[in-house]
């Protein structure tokens, strides 16, 4: 008997199904990779939300766990996909700058906000009034560390490429049987897939679309994240991420021309040099209205899991979240209350309502 079906191989199914293979658990996951915003992703962390200058909930917590799980997956795949890099907030005005101090006093903030101006100038990026350097920032080449552990679960024979039909799911007190595999537990870790899942789909999850382009720009010689309206994010060889745009009317993964004129329109504000698109994605973030994560038990169904809700932040989200739900599925330890899917009064008393 399997430990765990994972159903969903994005950045969430991937750290559970590690976290579970490391607490020597057999697993299977189950995946038909039609969700691919874990894949087109920037991929950035941060601890602080610039916009609104707060500290992400959690933050150091959730950099410690990071900074160990995927150090110990790239020894495990002999790859890097982990890269430590400064993220520096250009300033528009001094007031910008008075504010990025102000936020910086505080006792929550101060350890990730840098107090010293960077003043280096870039040639092609305009910046009379100077930038605040992020601390203990970065990014993960998604595309690389999801590709590279679908191999690794092959190999390991750990790995189903198939869309999961919830028909062919019987469940028992003790177990559940799919097809002809039969598992303690399921987990299920879908994205914004998670829509067509009859045991969560009341959950209030909406989706938001995001478009990201690669773009080719001798001239920048950027050796930093860069964040304003958008990221610039270099990743090697004069090439760079530029995102994202958010839209929560369009849910499809197909990139529009809406989506690149914003980006473009915003990066020409941002830089001076010329550029080349060499490529435009697309796709759909699972986010939820109030910004948080859902991890938890179904209602009715003790042997139900689902690990969602990641939004903007999986590759900082993912490695904590799933260490949360591990640890409460095999030591019974709470969920903190703040992801708790429990929160949502009216799917726990009935996940099949129609609200």
């Amino acid at each position: 008997m399997l430990d765990y079906i994972i159903v969903g191989s994005g950045l969430a199914g991937i750290a559970f199904a590690e976290t579970a293979l490391n607490n020597d658990k057999n697993i299977l996951v189950i995946s038909d990779t039609s969700q691919n915003s874990s894949i087109i992703a920037g991929g950035l962390y941060n601890p602080v939300i610039l916009k609104r200058f707060s500290e992400v909930w959690q933050a150091s917590e959730q950099l410690d766990i990071l900074t160990e799980f995927y150090n110990e997956l790239e020894k495990k795949l002999t790859l890097k996909f982990d890269y430590r890099m400064p993220l520096l907030r250009k300033f528009y005005s001094v007031e910008e700058q008075n504010n990025w101090f102000t936020a910086s006093d505080k006792p929550n903030l101060s350890m990730f906000l840098s107090t010293n101006l960077i003043t280096k100038k870039w040639e092609a990026i305009p910046s009379p009034h100077n930038f605040g350097e992020v601390l203990y920032s970065g990014y993960v080449d998604t595309s690389l560390l999801v590709n590279s552990y679908h191999h690794y679960l092959i190999s390991k024979e750990c790995f189903h490429e198939e869309t999961f039909n919830y028909t062919d799911l019987i469940i028992n007190d003790e177990f559940v049987t799919y097809k002809n595999l039969k598992a303690k537990n399921i987990v299920f870790a879908e994205g914004f897939g998670m829509l067509l899942n009859p045991f969560f789909n009341k959950l209030p999850l909406g989706g938001t679309k995001g478009e990201l382009l690669l773009i080719k720009a001798p001239k920048l010689n950027l050796d930093v994240i860069l964040k304003s309206s958008i990221f610039i994010l270099p990743v090697g060889n004069d090439l760079y991420k530029v995102g994202a745009t958010y839209n929560w009317e369009d849910k499809t993964n197909i990139p529009t021309e809406a989506g690149k004129k914003e980006l473009i329109d915003n990066l020409k504000e941002l830089i001076t040099c010329d550029f080349e698109i060499i490529e435009h994605h697309a796709g759909v973030r699972p986010t939820v209205k109030d910004r948080r994560p859902m991890l938890g038990a179904h209602p009715i169904y003790k042997n139900l899991f689902v690990l969602n809700g990641l939004g903007t932040r999986g590759v900082m989200l993912a490695p904590a979240m799933a260490k949360m739900l591990f640890n409460h599925i095999e030591k019974q330890d709470e969920l903190n209350p703040y992801v708790d899917i429990k929160r949502f009064k009216a799917f726990a008393s009935n996940p099949y309502h129609n609200e």
